[in-house]
């Protein structure tokens, strides 16, 4: 396909899945069940967090999470007592447990208490083109209070050259405006055009058959390849395009 064609099909696959169905199937329907934009953001990150594997078994998932935190995700952060925390302790998602979660709201509540939320944390770097920079003093201060170092590994680092996929999923959800009812748009201060597309396994296959993407590794090489290419059918909003890749990998096996 040449790229008027290429944009053509992608536009349409894009209409297909941004739409409000799309969330019934989706992980981004946990912080749907909030209102309060900090409710959404708190349900959002920790829901991109724990993203990997089967995607019921990540909703069942942070659906416990939400309720380990009495489905009131903010208050919980700011005011949980230690008997409260300590209900973290029995959560599990294949590798991420209970003294990871537990360390994930403490270092929440750091960050609402002390760097203005996570939207103030996230917002530092205007000037940067793709949040590479942004990511990584974002994991900086994540885990500038005390932790086990097992924590880590949980939080990813463009700069160590992770496509940090989970990271740009919560980004998008948290940035991208349009009508659809899917992403969120609560915030202002970031460029749709500075976001870059989750690449995993389904959007990366996708995007090698298509012609978007020629690296073979789902690297941050790899992310700035597919940004690259995306930005030539759409600078304004390339990520958009995660749905058709995501929905051709995952719903049509493309």
């Amino acid at each position: 396909m040449n790229i008027e064609d290429l944009k053509e099909f992608l536009d349409r696959k894009v209409e297909q899945y941004n739409n409000p169905k799309f969330i019934e199937s989706d992980p981004i329907q946990i912080p749907h069940l909030f209102s309060k934009k900090e409710d959404i953001e708190i349900a959002g990150f920790l829901t991109a967090t724990i993203a990997w594997g089967k995607r019921q078994m990540i909703i069942n998932n942070a659906n416990k999470m939400m309720e380990i935190m009495g489905n009131s995700p903010h208050d919980f952060v700011l005011n949980h007592s230690e008997k409260e925390l300590s209900l973290a302790n029995t959560f599990v998602h294949r590798t991420f447990n209970g003294v990871d979660f537990q360390y994930f709201i403490k270092s929440l509540k750091n960050i609402y208490q002390n760097h203005k939320g996570l939207e103030g944390l996230f917002s530092l770097f205007p000037d940067d083109e793709n949040n590479k920079l942004t990511i990584h003093n974002f994991k900086k201060v994540f885990f500038e209070i005390p932790h086990q170092s097992r924590t880590t590994k949980h939080v990813s680092d463009p700069m160590k050259g992770s496509a940090s996929k989970r990271i740009n999923m919560f980004l998008r959800w948290m940035v991208r405006q349009d009508n659809a009812g899917v992403d969120f748009g609560l915030w202002n201060d970031i460029l749709m055009s500075k976001l870059s597309c989750p690449l995993d396994v389904h959007s990366g296959n996708v995007a090698r058959k298509l012609g978007l993407l020629s690296r073979k590794q789902n690297d941050w090489k790899a992310l700035e390849e597919l940004d690259n290419n995306l930005k030539k059918l759409d600078a304004n909003d390339p990520t958009k395009y995660d749905f058709a890749l995501f929905g051709l990998g995952v719903f049509e096996k493309f």
